[in-house]
């Protein structure tokens, strides 16, 4: 044998052992965290607002004397109003279902998202693998005093997920936690 081949039969540096399936840690087992509950009155009250604004521009469009609307699409009319009110229902009936199963959690070495209301999608990121971390907030976002976690990992350009609904001090602290354990972990 050559000595580069002896040399690493003696002292391995690349290992692949099998590993038996029931010393895995289980994901169904993880001590998923619920977001802020303002996180859906925040949803609710955007979708009403939106559909406030599209009826009342479907209103002033219909009743303004500026220049005269054709007839057939004055009789849209109750079609535009009961259609903007059936979507906006159908948006805040997801929502009120939906945001109450966003979930995450932060361990040692990994932060995990859970969300979907039909499709159910957990996603997990090693915090080695995090590039970068950024806590976002809208302006409805702080006028409920809440934000939004994003994490980027190495390799790609848009975040790998986003946990919304997190208070701003919890954000901050989950943003703290990964960086600083990141840095540990490299070493």
């Amino acid at each position: 044998m050559t000595d580069s081949v002896q040399s690493t039969a003696q002292n391995p540096v690349f290992s692949n052992n099998q590993l038996n399936v029931e010393d895995i840690p289980n994901l169904q087992t993880l001590a998923l965290l619920p977001i802020s509950k303002k996180y859906r009155a925040m949803n609710i009250f955007s979708i009403g607002l939106i559909a406030l604004v599209l009826l009342s521009i479907a209103t002033g469009l219909k009743y303004q004397p500026f220049w005269s609307i054709p007839e057939d699409l004055l009789k849209a009319y109750p079609y535009i109003v009961t259609a903007i009110v059936a979507l906006a229902t159908i948006w805040a009936l997801y929502h009120v279902f939906a945001d109450v199963r966003i979930f995450y959690a932060i361990r040692e070495q990994d932060i995990s998202k859970q969300s979907g209301l039909i499709f159910r999608k957990l996603s997990c990121q090693p915090i080695l693998r995090v590039q970068h971390v950024e806590v976002n907030r809208g302006p409805l976002d702080r006028w409920a005093g809440l934000a939004s976690l994003q994490v980027f990992s190495a390799g790609g350009e848009m975040h790998t997920f986003e946990i919304p609904g997190l208070t701003l001090d919890k954000a901050e602290q989950l943003r703290e936690f990964i960086l600083a354990h990141k840095d540990i972990g490299a070493r």
